[in-house]
Parts: C-alpha cells; sequence; structure tokens
C-alpha cells in the first residue's frame, strides 16, 4: 500500500534515480523532474504530499520552486536538497515555507525520518481540511447525530425512501428532532423545490387552511412546496374540515383554494409528524382513518433522548461547539462533573432542551469549560437526601448500569473504546446498552 505521493526534482539524473529508488522502497509513490518547469506542470497535474527539491538548478531555481509552490499549493510540503549550503539560503528557504533543509551529502536514515515527518504532517493537513469541510456543511444541513442502533436504523430507513414519492408519518415527543429528520429526508430526496413546514397547533382552522391551500387572492404552503416537501408538524391537532382537504390532496394529487372548486395539481411530497398516537386516534373515530392510512405509507419514530442517553454526550459537545462558534466563546469542553448532572437527567423536552441548556451554560461561561455552576438550578444542586435519612442500598445491576454510562461520557459516546475500557466485547455492551433503552 502506498504512503503517499513524492515529486523528486534535480538537475542530475543520477540524484533523481538514487533518492527515487530509496523513498519507492519505502512504499511512496514517486514522480521525477529534472528542473522547476517540469515540476510546476506535475503539480498543477497530480496531488503531491512532499516536493524534494535541488537548491540550485537552471531556469527556476529552488527557492522559486519552493515559493510557488506553497503559494499555490500551500497543502504540499517541500524539503530543500542542496551540496551548496549556506546560513542564508537556508534561512530563506525556511522562512518560506520550507518543511527542513537537509545538505549533501546526506545520510539516508535522516532523510527517510525528514520525508516521514513531512508526510506525516501533509496528510494532517489534508485531513483537517476535509474536517473543516464537513464542519462547514453540518453547519447548514440537517444533522442527525447519534450512535444508537435503533435510531440508525431507523435513519437507514428513511435514507432508503428519501428518494422516492411516499409520505411518511414521523412520530415522536416534542423536542425529539421531528422537524429534522424531516429535512433529512428532504436533502437525500434530491428534490428541487422548498422544504415548506407547517404546524396544526399553531393557528386556527380558518387561517391555517388559507395558509395551506391559499385564496382566490394568494397563494399557500402548497404551492410554495411545489416540486419539494410540504412538512405538517402537530398533525393530529388537524380539524375535520383540514383532515377532509389533505386527504383529498393526498389521494387525488390536487387542491383547490379557498372559495374555489377548480382543481390545481400539487406536485409534492408530504410528511406528517405529531407526538400522538394516531392509529389509536383513527381507531376511536378522533382522526380519519382514510387520511391516515395515506399518510403514514411509512411510519418513522423517533425515541425520547432518556432512551438513547449514550448520545447525550455526543449531542452535548454538538450543541456546545455550535454555541460557542455562534457567540465567539472559547468554551470547549464539559467537566466531568457537569456530564454526570447530565446523563442523570430525564429531559422531558429531549434535545430541544439539552440544547437550551448548552447553549445557556456557554452563554454564561467565562473560562474554556462549561462547569456544573452553569448548569440550571435543577440540574447543578438536584435534591439531596434529608439529613438523618439512609440512602437505599443499590442494586449490583443498577451499580453497572452507571458505571457503563460514565464510561461512555468519558468517551464521548465511543462504544469501542467504552468497551475497550469496561472490559468487555463490543456485543456485550451493545446488549447492555439495549436493554436499558428498553426499560426506560
Amino acid at each position: 500500500m502506498k504512503q503517499g505521493r513524492i515529486l523528486v526534482v534535480d538537475d542530475e539524473e543520477i540524484a533523481r534515480r538514487n533518492l527515487s529508488h530509496v523513498l519507492e522502497r519505502e512504499g511512496y509513490e514517486v514522480d521525477c523532474a529534472q528542473d522547476g518547469a517540469s515540476a510546476l506542470a506535475l503539480l498543477a497535474e497530480k496531488s503531491y504530499q512532499l516536493l524534494l527539491t535541488d537548491l540550485r538548478m537552471p531556469g527556476i531555481d529552488g527557492l522559486e520552486l519552493l515559493r510557488q509552490t506553497k503559494s499555490r499549493w500551500p497543502e504540499t510540503e517541500v524539503v530543500m536538497i542542496t551540496a551548496h549550503a549556506n546560513t542564508s539560503s537556508a534561512v530563506e528557504a525556511m522562512s518560506n515555507g520550507a518543511f527542513y533543509y537537509v545538505e549533501k551529502p546526506f545520510r539516508l536514515p535522516d532523510v527517510r525520518k525528514i520525508v516521514g515527518e513531512a508526510t506525516q504532517k501533509a496528510a494532517l493537513k489534508r485531513e483537517n481540511a476535509s474536517l473543516k469541510a464537513a464542519l462547514d456543511q453540518a453547519t447548514t444541513a440537517p444533522r442527525i447525530i447519534s450512535s444508537n442502533p435503533e435510531l440508525l436504523a431507523m435513519v437507514g430507513t428513511a435514507d432508503g425512501i428519501a428518494g422516492t414519492d411516499c409520505n411518511v408519518l414521523i412520530v415522536g415527543e416534542a423536542g425529539t428532532g421531528r422537524q429534522t429528520l424531516a429535512r433529512h429526508i428532504h436533502e437525500k430526496s434530491g428534490r428541487h423545490g422548498n422544504f415548506v413546514t407547517v404546524d396544526c397547533a399553531a393557528q386556527a382552522e380558518d387561517a391555517l387552511i388559507s395558509a395551506l391551500f391559499g385564496t382566490d387572492g394568494e397563494t399557500g404552503a402548497i404551492d410554495e412546496a411545489s416540486n419539494g416537501t410540504l412538512f405538517i408538524d402537530n398533525i393530529a391537532a388537524a380539524s375535520a374540515g383540514l383532515q377532509l382537504r389533505l386527504q383529498r390532496l393526498l389521494q387525488d394529487g390536487e387542491f383547490s383554494r379557498v372559495g374555489s372548486n377548480q382543481g390545481l395539481p400539487a406536485a409534492i411530497r408530504v410528511i406528517g409528524a405529531t407526538d400522538r398516537d394516531i392509529a389509536a386516534l383513527a381507531e376511536a373515530g378522533q382522526f380519519r382513518q382514510d387520511l391516515f392510512f395515506r399518510l403514514a405509507v411509512v411510519t418513522l419514530s423517533l425515541p425520547p433522548l432518556r432512551k438513547r442517553r449514550g448520545d447525550i454526550p455526543l449531542l452535548a459537545m454538538h450543541f456546545l461547539g455550535r454555541a460557542a462558534q455562534r457567540m465567539g466563546k472559547g468554551v470547549s469542553e464539559i467537566s466531568p462533573e457537569a456530564f454526570d448532572r447530565l446523563l442523570a437527567h430525564g429531559f422531558p423536552g429531549n434535545l430541544r432542551e439539552l440544547e437550551n441548556i448548552v447553549e445557556r451554560g456557554v452563554a454564561l461561561a467565562t473560562g474554556n469549560a462549561l462547569t456544573v455552576d452553569l448548569l440550571p438550578e435543577a440540574l447543578a444542586n438536584p435534591g439531596e437526601t434529608p439529613a438523618g435519612t439512609i440512602s437505599p442500598i443499590k442494586t449490583l445491576e443498577a451499580l453497572e448500569r452507571e458505571h457503563i454510562l460514565k464510561a461512555l461520557e468519558h468517551t464521548g459516546g465511543n462504544r469501542a473504546l467504552a468497551a475497550q475500557l469496561l472490559g468487555i466485547d463490543r456485543v456485550s455492551l451493545w446488549r447492555k446498552l439495549r436493554r436499558y433503552n428498553e426499560e426506560m
């Protein structure tokens, strides 16, 4: 397996051949050039981790080649090799960004060491650039952050149906990320239209119907979502009249504006969301069964945060980084004691509550860590056992559970590392966490 690509530049053929031979034996992919102009042409063609160049060459010399390389391809490291070493040329090379300056004759072990360090640095720079690009994309694209097997399987299902036209019902408590999942499906669908949100619990019936279907004088959300996705949140709160209109929309692919009987085509996908059991409501006659069946072609269930506690460290650090960046603050970590409080909390508000807690802590922080004193009072100072009372003895199973959750906290949710710290295999850890989720 190749370790990296290196460009060797020297006007002496024997020098090029010797260096190329040594580096290829070390596992590198090596190209050679006899002068600076040829080297620049190769650099424009291929991506090199390292440029090894002689200092004195006809035409474009080593220093000029160094300057152009660092200007045009800053991720490429440069090592100067010369038999004409002097202090001024060495200083100039290093000040122009050379990784190292080697004098001839050189020892092969020294060259191997320098090349290894230079290619590692180049690889690290590329990796950091890749991570930064991923982070920049994540600030604009919806993200579902989890190591929970059930949730990841559900996201896999969402990805699988994203490119189809089927309608979707998302079920989950408030704050579990229903809209984020809907946006994820929209982004994965390849649809070129807008993602439009309407909340059935936010407006009175007449206003909501007008906002969705439009009137004779104004367009509505269905028009705005053309060739895109219409996300209807809290759909269980829809009135009987609205349910009838939605049922006709999903059945016929057409709609009419308020006050008009003219049918208009609706090129949209509908994603509904609720925190209630619509199947039970439909069975009890409190929600239209025909609308339920047309909407719930695929049903996706989001677990509450209390059933995916292993994700709390991952999510908390994600919210921390986002809030710190937005506020321009240097808060980069959460203290172990603060993590203990977060892991012990029930989170009735789910992800939305966790994000609010972390954002509040970042806003109040004066140092680089979110500490216990920056948490809301209910978390910072949970009710203590009254004086004179004896705390109940915990079972071994409860202690094991606490220990496992603490291991996950210290590994940032990394299950493989947590299993290693606990001295158990990953399958055993996964089974225990799955049982904990089922018990909550």
